[in-house]
């Protein structure tokens, strides 16, 4: 079993608090990701989880059991870290079996747990070099598979994949992806990367400044954001966000194209991903644009149009593009793709 239970999770580093009143449950087998810009408090949350940092207020529970004073060795976790922290001097097999050999277990059942490890990760080949004879990609999972070995209740993982290359970043999203699968253990996992949590989680949490901002899968936070905040940190491009007015019964978007923010109807943002605004002629959609920057990454291309006082909005398209800077078009929002966010940034409505 590894279900966690956070309850009113505070900590204070003198008289500066970065967690501020956290309260999560993360079920047996499931995948978390906390993401969040940096200083949110992401990494600190996950080392109070581990027992590495002490908790301020509140209360940790694993598997219903109160951990919060217990001392790391004693929760039953494992952590795995952006730096691999493998011993230079030992070989691959003893890197991985090295807590258990200090834990006094058998070498018969150490060598079987390593075994079973390289097996997984794909290590066979490797237990007899050292890490300076290791890529990056084949440290980190030796370092995963020190964590394996010792059966942990969930893994801990600090972004462990921030020191590879992007190819190597894709190889080893992979390969944990895999892991998670075949062990079904609990894992929690911090990143700065998106695409990570987009692509790992079960679900992600959302951290700002040491708040929830959200908590939900991946699809319900790119399709429904709760506020504006997690609306533009997740997604890339980012979510385009346009001040307008609404219509009195319909709440959709109205008058974004004269520019009338006052009165009595009341003002919101509206929020639009580049990939739901079409081209059309001008004057034709709800604003007009001249296009400003084109770029063109293969697979998509972003246009970046400049729509005067609603500032620029970005469009996403497949492929390359025939436009060109200075054409002027007319941009159209697919309208069950329309999301609003009130005054204060909260999702209120969606047409």
């Amino acid at each position: 079993m590894g279900s966690i239970e956070l309850k009113g999770i505070e900590k204070w580093f003198g008289e500066l608090q970065v967690i501020k009143g956290i309260d999560l449950t993360i079920a047996d087998g499931e995948f978390i990701i906390f993401v969040g810009p940096s200083g949110c408090g992401k990494s600190t949350l996950l080392r109070m989880i581990g027992g590495l940092e002490e908790t301020s207020r509140g209360a940790i529970f694993i598997d219903g059991k109160d951990v919060t004073d217990q001392p790391p060795a004693q929760r039953g976790l494992t952590m795995v870290f952006q730096s691999y922290a493998l011993y230079p001097h030992m070989s691959v097999r003893d890197n991985m079996g090295f807590s258990l050999k200090t834990a006094g277990a058998p070498k018969a059942e150490i060598d079987e747990k390593v075994d079973e490890a390289a097996q997984i990760l794909k290590l066979e080949p490797y237990l007899d070099r050292r890490p300076k004879a290791l890529s990056g990609g084949q440290r980190q999972r030796v370092a995963i598979g020190r964590s394996i070995v010792r059966n942990p209740t969930a893994f801990l993982f600090d972004e462990p994949l921030s020191n590879l290359d992007a190819a190597l970043r894709v190889e080893m999203r992979y390969e944990i992806t895999k892991l998670h699968r075949e062990l079904s253990t609990t894992m929690l996992y911090v990143t700065h990367d998106q695409v990570e949590a987009m692509t790992l989680a079960d679900r992600i949490v959302v951290l700002d400044a040491g708040f929830i901002a959200q908590v939900g899968t991946p699809k319900e936070l790119y399709e429904t954001p709760a506020n504006l905040f997690v609306a533009q940190f997740i997604g890339s491009p980012k979510m385009n966000v346009i001040p307008c007015v609404t219509d009195a019964t319909s709440y959709s978007l109205s008058s974004a194209r004269g520019g009338e923010f006052s009165g009595d109807r009341p003002a919101v943002n509206l929020g639009i991903r580049p990939e739901h605004i079409h081209l059309c002629d001008a004057g034709e959609g709800q604003c007009d644009g001249t296009l400003d920057v084109i770029e063109y990454l293969g697979a998509d291309t972003y246009l970046i149009f400049d729509c005067g006082q609603l500032g620029h909005i970005t469009v996403r398209q497949e492929g390359e593009t025939e436009l060109k800077r200075g054409d002027v078009f007319g941009l159209h929002f697919t309208p069950d793709r329309q999301r609003f966010f009130d005054k204060d940034g909260i999702a209120v409505f969606a047409t």
